[in-house]
């Protein structure tokens, strides 16, 4: 099940509050950062077209959107899994009668992983310590593919659909969402999580539009900056990984990191911290398979909740060493030329 919103259908049921001077997102895009590449992860976004067709089906009448979540497929049950692009959600309804698990991702700094998480989320391969990065070095990895379709809303229509807990049941109405069902939880959990208190040291923003995101970014790090996300030659199974000789370091101490999130449209979580530290790092899969990864490494870690993922997964304390991350393919780092 996934949350599938073409960006045109919307674009054209909702014209009327768009003027025709405004600019298109990739306008946007283009106009702000004129010299800066646009990295496979936003293409997806903006051109669902550039990846093999999902089977987007999507809705728009009585002044509403209704987003086809693949109801009524064999097996009886739903069951939607954003953990291992690090979406901030994971849910499982099972058969009829069996509960619902959500269970944020991993790259939230102040919540608690289950135990369930620990053993089962994907995202428990992309943790590491910075010490083990180096050429020939060996990791056991698994990047997912990109199979979630919700694309970019421009900013004209995103402003005008609310963003917040207290008006949950207006937006689950306005995308004909059933309160109380799966997809509703996964709403309800995203929006939740980006109204949550930064911690220290954390300068955070939930970008409901791709200008939005490009704005955070740039009034944080300036406008002469690029954007990157990981790149994977191929979906490949869970397999053993050597990092290639020449792990390059980005743009020095300073980056905002936007992980996207699980919702109707695209959403990102961005974060911005003066404690990490951007690498592009080439591996090389035990079949073949290359991939260009963007390593996140985070210095200062003492502020994160102590029952964090990557804590569980590598055995160390807040605030005691360098804990780094691969990002998924689906996530945008932002960083200074």
């Amino acid at each position: 099940m996934e949350f599938n919103l073409s960006p045109v259908l919307a674009f054209l049921a909702l014209a009327v509050v768009v003027s025709h001077a405004a600019l298109s997102p990739e306008q946007y895009w283009n106009y702000v950062l004129p010299n800066t590449p646009m990295p496979k992860a936003v293409k997806v976004l903006l051109h669902p077209d550039f990846m093999e067709n999902k089977g987007t089906s999507v809705n728009v009448g009585g002044g509403g959107v209704n987003v086809n979540t693949g109801k009524g497929k064999p097996g009886g049950g739903t069951s939607v899994n954003v953990g291992g692009k690090g979406g901030g959600v994971s849910v499982n309804t099972g058969h009829k009668g069996k509960p619902v698990y959500v269970n944020p991702g991993g790259f939230i700094y102040n919540y608690a992983a289950t135990e369930t998480q620990v053993h089962d989320d994907p995202n428990v391969a992309l943790f590491f310590l910075e010490k083990d990065m180096h050429p020939r070095a060996t990791m056991t990895l698994h990047f997912t593919e990109n199979t979630e379709t919700a694309t970019f809303l421009p900013r004209q229509i995103a402003q005008k659909i609310p963003f917040s807990s207290d008006k949950l049941p207006e937006i689950l109405k306005k995308f004909s969402v059933k309160p109380g069902s799966a997809e509703a939880e996964i709403m309800k959990n995203t929006i939740k999580e980006c109204e949550q208190p930064q911690i220290q040291g954390e300068d955070k923003y939930c970008a409901t539009s791709l200008e939005s995101m490009i704005d955070f970014s740039t009034s944080k790090i300036g406008k002469n900056a690029y954007a990157i996300s990981t790149e994977v030659q191929k979906q490949t199974p869970e397999q053993k990984y050597t990092i290639a000789a020449g792990v390059h370091k980005m743009g020095g101490d300073k980056s905002v990191v936007c992980h996207k999130q699980n919702y109707a449209y695209a959403v990102f979580y961005c974060h911005k911290s003066e404690t990490t530290r951007a690498y592009m790092v080439h591996l090389e899969g035990a079949d073949g398979t290359k991939a260009k990864a963007v390593a996140i490494c985070h210095t200062d870690t003492s502020a994160w909740n102590p029952k964090h993922l990557a804590f569980q997964v590598l055995k160390v304390e807040p605030g005691t060493i360098p804990i780094c991350h691969f990002l998924p393919q689906d996530h945008i780092v932002w960083i200074p030329k």
